[in-house]
């Protein structure tokens, strides 16, 4: 029999504890309302903490390209370990800390650090009782009247069930799950090149074409050890899983260069040398071929000697990119045997690694790997849940296309200028390979706006996109998708729920109305929020 807890109401009721919902609290806090958030884990933060992926950022993140707050928690997160880590004196004197060294990020770091940093940016609002976060819940259905949501209810890992309900409701879940549960329209997979006019899109469109996912998992090396596991099952399987246009076996070193589709060897040296002062830079260095240092999140020469007695890295690479199945609008069944599916995948990858990766002494085989689930909050040494590239998105008010941000076309004109942007990012149109059968596609892109539209369904009347559900096309969310953007674009929502509360009018109505568009845009600027890119002239 299920059980039934206490209905809850909020101002705001965000569903998805992600990067985009952590902000989107955050926005709706500072301006007075109260907040119900939740999280189907125990942690808040996303791809940043229960998904194991360092932030991917652009070059110029230090000095400019997101939101006040995001740049809080970064510098939350390296404070943290000027305050409890025993670093070495450089270290601890850069104020572009980056405890891993890894080449992926300016700031490569353990998950629980940040969780710890995103607890207590929340923690005064718990203290004051406007803020209520529901852990290892997730959505199960949805009450909606004319296209307005009136509840929606929670199920727990224990079976008890929840109704809560908000003025406003924000989607900040992994794969946009309250769509389909609210019956707001959206799309799946690639779009059309007659719907969108996008250079890169197919003909027809392939709504079953979604970005691999992947799951993560961390490794450290105790060299003179052995800590081999018992072969996987499924070793032979996926050891010699090979797509058409994959240069060899997914599991191996060898996989395609994203930005030339050429074959590459990647190279990969447990406890390889760290060299403090290396600045990541993806826009001159992808950072993978070395693989160690590519995503690690611990590197011993951030630390006093002895300290730890092996960097740690994450296990994010191409290679476990899974791609023999979606998990989006499939049956419960399916889902569970892709998810299955990515962990064997991964599995088989560590075995590998650690009994035939080549070594560059002739041997094979790293036998002294281990797994330190440890510093991703579980005993299996695996992420708490599968890194996602990509969600349902909305049919939005507006829609980012390739045409608007693709350096190939808009060359030296920049991205387009949207009159309602709320916010800025860059990233390379980076889209790994997809369930059906593409290899990666990659674009340069420029520095873009986001787009207040791009937040608000054409058919929904209080409910907001808080993060890759946001109205991007298949093509563009390989933009839209990182760190920075989906905090902002989370921020972004929370701060137009709560404009539209206190002024009794609607999102749509913001949009479409000139000065109230201005009025909230000035609101955004005076919190924090970079809605233009910097123009600099040469000399």
């Amino acid at each position: 029999m299920t059980r039934t807890a206490p209905a809850l109401r909020a101002d705001l009721l965000i569903v998805g504890g992600g990067l985009g919902g952590v902000a989107a609290a955050l926005a709706a806090l500072t301006r007075g309302h109260s907040v119900i958030i939740t999280e189907e884990t125990d942690w808040l933060g996303g791809q940043l903490t229960t998904q194991a992926t360092p932030p991917d950022e652009h070059p110029w993140i230090e000095q400019f390209g997101s939101t006040a707050s995001y740049r809080r928690l970064r510098n939350g997160i390296r404070q943290y370990y000027r305050d409890w880590y025993p670093l070495t004196d450089v270290a601890r004197s850069d104020p572009q800390l980056n405890p891993g060294l890894g080449r992926v990020s300016k700031l490569c770091h353990e998950p629980r650090v940040a969780v710890a940093v995103i607890d207590g940016m929340l923690a005064p609002w718990l203290a004051t009782g406007r803020l209520t976060v529901l852990r290892e819940v997730e959505p199960v259905h949805a009450d909606v009247v004319a296209g307005c949501i009136t509840a929606v209810t929670l199920s727990g890992r224990d079976g008890t069930e929840r109704s809560v309900s908000g003025e406003y409701v924000l989607d900040a879940t992994e794969l946009g799950d309250l769509l389909p549960l609210t019956g707001t329209d959206y799309v799946t997979g690639f779009e059309s090149r007659a719907e969108t006019g996008e250079p890169s899109a197919p003909d027809d469109a392939q709504p079953d074409n979604i970005q691999a996912f992947s799951w993560v998992f961390a490794i450290a090396n105790d060299e003179g050890q052995d800590h081999t596991i018992v072969k996987p099952a499924s070793y032979d399987h996926w050891s010699t899983q090979r797509p058409d246009y994959w240069p060899g076996p997914m599991v191996g070193l060898t996989a395609p260069d994203p930005r030339t589709l050429e074959p590459l060897v990647r190279e990969f040296t447990p406890n390889a040398v760290a060299v403090p002062g290396v600045v990541p830079d993806q826009s001159k260095d992808p950072g993978d071929r070395e693989l160690w240092e590519f995503r690690r999140i611990l590197a011993r020469a951030s630390f006093e000697p002895g300290f730890i007695d092996s960097d740690v890295t994450v296990v994010n690479w191409p290679m476990i990119d899974y791609v023999a199945g979606s998990i989006i609008d499939v049956s419960a069944e399916e889902k569970q045997r892709h998810l299955a599916g990515a962990r064997e995948l991964s599995m088989a990858m560590f075995y590998w690694l650690q009994t035939e990766a080549p070594r560059p002494d002739g041997g094979a085989g790293w036998p002294g790997l281990h797994l330190r689930g440890d510093v991703l909050g579980t005993d299996d040494g695996f992420s708490k849940a599968p890194y996602i590239r990509e969600s349902r998105r909305i049919r939005a008010l507006r829609t980012v296309v390739e045409q608007d941000v693709s350096l190939l076309v808009r060359g030296d004109r920049g991205a387009a200028v949207y009159d309602d942007t709320v916010g800025i990012g860059m990233y390379r149109i980076d889209l790994h390979p997809s369930t059906g059968g593409d290899n990666y596609i990659d674009v340069p892109s420029t520095p873009f706006q986001i787009p207040l539209g791009a937040l608000i369904p054409r058919d929904a009347t209080n409910l907001l996109a808080a993060g890759k559900n946001a109205g991007t096309t298949h093509i563009t969310n390989g933009c839209f998708r990182l760190h920075p953007v989906e905090w902002n674009i989370g921020e972004a929502a929370g701060a137009l729920a709560s404009y539209c509360i206190a002024l009794g009018t609607n999102p749509a109505a913001v949009h479409a109305d000139e000065r109230l568009l201005s009025d909230f845009q000035n609101s955004l600027v005076r919190d924090g929020f970079e809605l233009a890119w910097p123009e600099i002239k040469g000399y």
